[in-house]
């Protein structure tokens, strides 16, 4: 096979494969050459490793007609019989041993960042930090998970120098594996709330899933959420409000464009809303000075931020301006969302849409409830609710400012037929809150 000059970026990872298939019997090619790893076979083309991962084992025709270089399956299928076909006992497992053996190869950094609220914002802010000094790769999208972030490894190529890579998980064990896999050089939790509660049942159990990437990284360069009480005796920088912590956050002020705040003695400026955002900013701005970015660099690269969508999002549409903090919810996280909207300056009436925060346990319905009651406090024009735990807890306060729907587009409805008002939407991923914008 030739190989293109642009294709020299996955050289090791060829040698790699040829190498683990050989362990298991698989005599592959010296010619082969891959350009890149894909689970999707819509997006392969000549050259790609294609690994069939559940449903996409149904699609390992298409991915050879497209061009595919190797296929990766663990059904019995038809193509079986092509030389470039190989069937594995799991499929997943292949995929996260090649991404172990990849990353063993690779010479970068990887950060790794776990925590109840707040990864997806902080990975793009360390990103954002990072990425005009070295050449640095992120997760993409929500690839977070035991085939996301290896699949994520695979997409990295030899001249990378820093891998920002996000840790989800709904379980105990999950955070090991994941560490494991990606070897982090520094590791960032953001805090310890209340999410997946339904599997872990209790914070004690969340501390214990996240802190499993302790084990791999140094405390010298582990990064915590120091007002934490969970990280109160952990080794680490700690990051915070309160004056004992290495590096403290003070005089933070909100505007509609975003925060200005001072960390330690030196000031920032990001074009987000919500105090919170403070403490993810500060992860980052600590990673650019171990990473020997001087000051001036690092305000300047979060002048420009970008975020993932759905985070705090300003969307203005037939004059509504649209709060889209729609992506996911936790007790934890609603409640900072309610504060940060609260004290957006904004010349308009103020509504709140809350749907159901999802993956609670047995006590979902306090929770709910709990959420309400912090929505009470502050002077929204309505609070208009969506969900069966939304309208179990609205029921228990029978407050006349809570509204329940029990149809989103009843909700869109209500809205266009309010002027002048500004709306924040939160609730879980399975709700969909976006919906009512569009």
């Amino acid at each position: 096979m030739k190989i293109k000059k642009g294709d020299v970026k996955l050289k090791a990872f060829t040698e790699i494969l040829i190498s683990y298939f050989q362990e298991h019997k698989f005599n592959l090619s010296k010619d082969i050459f891959i350009t890149d790893v894909q689970m999707d076979s819509k997006k392969v083309t000549k050259g790609s490793l294609f690994i069939a991962i559940n449903n996409g084992n149904n699609y390992v025709g298409e991915a050879l007609e497209r061009g595919a270089e190797i296929v990766i399956c663990d059904r019995d299928i038809k193509e079986l019989n092509f030389s470039n076909v190989i069937k594995v006992e799991n499929s997943i497992e292949s995929l996260q041993n090649l991404a172990k053996l990849y990353r063993k190869k690779l010479k970068l950094k990887v950060i790794a960042i776990t925590g109840s609220e707040g990864k997806t914002t902080t990975k793009d802010l360390i990103f954002g930090v990072l990425s005009k000094t070295y050449k640095v790769k992120k997760t993409l999208g929500n690839h977070n998970n035991h085939i996301g972030l290896p699949y994520t490894i695979l997409q990295l190529k030899e001249e990378d120098e820093i891998a920002v890579l996000e840790m989800g998980m709904s379980g105990l064990g999950e955070i090991e594996l994941l560490s494991q896999i990606a070897a982090p050089d520094y590791a960032v939790i953001t805090n310890i709330g209340d999410s997946h509660l339904e599997f872990l049942i209790n914070r004690d159990n969340v501390f214990k899933a996240k802190t499993e990437l302790l084990k791999y990284v140094s405390p010298e360069r582990t990064l915590l959420y120091g007002d934490d009480p969970y990280f109160k005796a952990v080794d680490g920088i700690k990051i915070g409000f309160e004056n004992q912590n290495d590096y403290v956050i003070n005089n933070e002020k909100d505007s509609y464009e975003g925060l200005s705040f001072n960390l330690n003695e030196d000031s920032y400026f990001i074009p987000l809303n919500g105090a919170y955002n403070t403490i993810n900013a500060s992860f980052g701005i600590v990673l650019g000075k171990i990473l020997n970015i001087d000051y001036l660099e690092i305000k300047e690269s979060l002048k420009d931020i970008e975020i993932t969508g759905m985070r705090f999002q300003k969307i203005v549409k037939d004059k509504t301006l649209y709060i889209n903090d729609a992506y996911n919810a936790s007790p934890v996280s609603m409640k900072m969302a309610l504060k940060a909207f609260a004290s957006l300056p904004l010349e308009r009436d103020k509504v709140v849409v809350l749907a159901d925060a999802l993956e609670l346990g047995d006590k979902e319905i306090e929770y709910h409830k709990e959420i309400l009651t912090e929505a009470l406090k502050y002077k929204f024009y309505k609070i208009l609710v969506y969900g069966e735990r939304m309208k179990k807890a609205s029921k228990i306060l029978n407050d006349p400012k809570i509204i329940y729907f029990d149809d989103k587009m009843k909700i869109k409805d209500f809205i266009q037929n309010m002027e002048n008002i500004g709306v924040l939407l939160k609730g879980s991923r399975g709700m969909k809150l976006e919906e009512i914008i569009m």
